[in-house]
């Protein structure tokens, strides 16, 4: 099966940004889609942005104009580069083949992204 692991969170101040990595232990060309999940202190998991192997993309309306999702299929990595970061935007984000926030299919194990104001 394939492996999903993330990379890229730290400690930001607001106004600034990170790029996330989402890594795969196999070709991503052959998912039909890779989707960014985030889970804030005391709230449930959300979607944040997702991109089909055909490239379409979408985006939660939270972070749209600021967050761009790409991908690299010789890398067999998809990025999530966060710009304009906000103290909302403090999360763990996960990577995953999920096309519903609850559960199912394939998850990293996470990153923590946390912005300070």
């Amino acid at each position: 099966q394939v492996q999903l692991v993330e990379s890229g969170g730290g400690l930001v101040q607001a106004g600034g940004s990170l790029r996330l990595s989402c890594a795969a232990s196999a070709s991503i060309s052959s998912i039909s889609a890779i989707t960014w999940y985030r889970q804030a202190p005391g709230k449930q998991r959300e979607l944040v942005a997702r991109i089909t192997n055909g490239g379409s993309t979408n985006y939660a309306d939270s972070v749209k104009g600021r967050f761009t999702i790409s991908r690299d299929n010789a890398k067999n990595t998809v990025y999530l580069q966060m710009n304009s970061l906000q103290p909302e935007d403090t999360a763990v984000y996960y990577c995953s083949t999920a096309l519903r926030s609850t559960g199912g299919g394939i998850w990293g194990q996470g990153t923590q992204v946390t912005v300070s104001s």
